[in-house]
């Protein structure tokens, strides 16, 4: 028998592994102001692997438009500095030791309007990644009424019940959108 729960479970956490992902994916879209978090996509290759810069110091954002970064090695500066700068952030770092300024420029209206659409993408991957789990779920439904492990009423049932957990998912990835556009939008 085809247990309800264990679908609804399973809708759930991949759909809130989607939900991280696009929410892990705005963090590295740039609005007006400077973000710790910024930084976290890049990654440095030292000590023979790829490490991400929380590993290797620490970062903060003394002023609104500016990201410090306190290296804790001084061998490691060079090749922070040098992801940073390849990262495609657009960021231009400045070395003073072993600390990394990374001055934010201001964003001009057509590098927001590109960013939006960015982040318009990025919601639009995470509803479709939503909608495959969801007609991956009502399959296994359909598959278990088909065998009769299920009545027809209850896969009804269950597909309605499913059904409300994607919707409730699609809300909130176009509530997260708009938060993200109007974040980049203001100024």
């Amino acid at each position: 028998m085809v247990e309800l729960n264990a679908l609804r479970t399973e809708a759930k956490e991949r759909t809130g592994q989607t939900i991280e992902v696009l929410k892990n994916e705005f963090v590295g879209l740039r609005t007006g102001r400077a973000s710790i978090n910024m930084l976290d996509p890049v990654r440095v290759d030292v000590y023979g692997s790829l490490m991400p810069i929380s590993q290797l110091a620490s970062v903060s954002t003394p002023e609104p438009q500016m990201i410090s970064v306190s290296v804790w090695d001084n061998s490691t500066v060079g090749k922070i500095e040098k992801a940073i700068r390849e990262s495609g952030l657009g960021l231009n770092p400045q070395v003073d030791g072993t600390l990394i300024r990374l001055r934010l420029p201001p964003l001009t209206e057509e590098r927001r309007k590109e960013l939006v659409k960015v982040a318009k993408e990025y919601a639009e991957n995470a509803q479709v990644a939503c909608r495959n789990i969801r007609q991956d779920i009502m399959q296994k439904i359909k598959k278990a009424e088909a065998e009769k492990l299920i009545s027809e009423d209850d896969q009804k049932h269950f597909s309605e019940d499913v059904q409300k957990i994607f919707d409730e998912r699609s809300s909130e990835i176009t509530e997260m959108a708009k938060k993200k556009e109007s974040d980049i939008l203001s100024v």
